[in-house]
């Protein structure tokens, strides 16, 4: 209860918004990119699995824009493709920079961080972690990408054993990419512990896969979004889908946070043999209190 109530406090809610606006304006940019990639090193028939790679963590309804976008740009001459995906590194850049900031200080003040980065140093640290962050999307799908055309091609039944491993590997990269990020990149002063970091990796990871499926059934069963919506539904999908995946990181690194909190005042060691245990229990407290003391 204490990690929601750190994770779905109004000012994290500002941070949620920020960062599912940003992750749908670098979508669009990040598709033209990899296909751009993919086209110049592979045939048509791959970059139509990879795109069916891409669109199966989706709800239903969102997938028709994602995969119709992926089916235009795969179709499309190489030149084109490349003069697209030009223009969109830029746009991508700039999109997934300003997203993976907002993560950044989402995550901070859940932390609840009081010493902020400087300017620089976060600017840099938002770039590393998005370049870290499309390497490891890249080399995700490009695993479960050879692990479903080895899955066709194998007669011998090998291919059909790792035809099933691909379902595995996004989230072992979720998973992972999480843990590393509350481990480097939550905390200013110390790195946060391997076992609140791995803890949280794995409740975020497990929470996105179910708001996935949750999101699935509830704008296929229960809310008719493209009724409402229109021609601009699966837009909102997509957006829907976003906003409750980005809650789940961020529910990750409040569970983490509570838990580096429970071991501290268990007398865990800290990471820093030079700070008094007392100090750095301190370092780390609720949103509660920081409000209160901004009144």
């Amino acid at each position: 209860m204490k990690a929601f109530s750190r994770s779905w406090g109004r000012d994290v809610m500002l941070y949620t918004g920020g960062v599912s606006f940003f992750a749908l304006l670098a979508v669009f940019p990040a598709i033209a990119i990899l296909i751009g990639f993919y086209k110049a090193v592979l045939s048509i028939g791959q970059v139509s699995e990879q795109a069916a790679a891409l669109a199966d963590a989706m709800p239903q309804a969102a997938r028709a824009i994602f995969t119709g976008e992926i089916e235009r740009l795969a179709g499309a001459s190489v030149k084109t493709v490349s003069a697209q995906s030009a223009f969109a590194l830029v746009v991508g850049a700039y999109a997934a920079h300003r997203g993976f900031k907002a993560l950044l200080a989402g995550l901070n003040l859940i932390h609840d961080e009081t010493e902020p980065h400087g300017f620089v140093k976060f600017n840099l640290l938002a770039v590393f972690v998005a370049l870290f962050a499309f390497g490891l999307f890249t080399l995700v799908s490009g695993a479960v990408v050879t692990g479903r055309l080895m899955a066709h091609a194998d007669g011998t039944g090998l291919g059909i054993s790792i035809g099933y491993l691909d379902g595995l590997l996004p989230p072992l990269g979720l998973g992972l990419g999480l843990t590393l990020l509350y481990r480097y990149a939550m905390s200013h002063r110390d790195r946060v512990a391997w076992g609140p970091s791995l803890a949280g990796g794995v409740v975020a990871t497990v929470m996105s896969l179910v708001s996935s499926w949750l999101c699935a059934i509830y704008v296929e069963q229960i809310a008719q979004v493209g009724a409402t919506y229109g021609s601009v539904g699966a837009v909102v999908i997509l957006l829907i889908w976003l906003s409750w995946n980005v809650n789940a990181v961020f529910y990750g690194g409040a569970f983490a946070t509570e838990m580096e909190i429970l071991a501290r005042s268990r007398g865990a060691p800290t990471l820093d043999n030079d700070t008094p245990a007392a100090t750095t229990t301190a370092s780390v407290v609720s949103l509660a209190e920081r409000r209160a003391s901004r009144r």
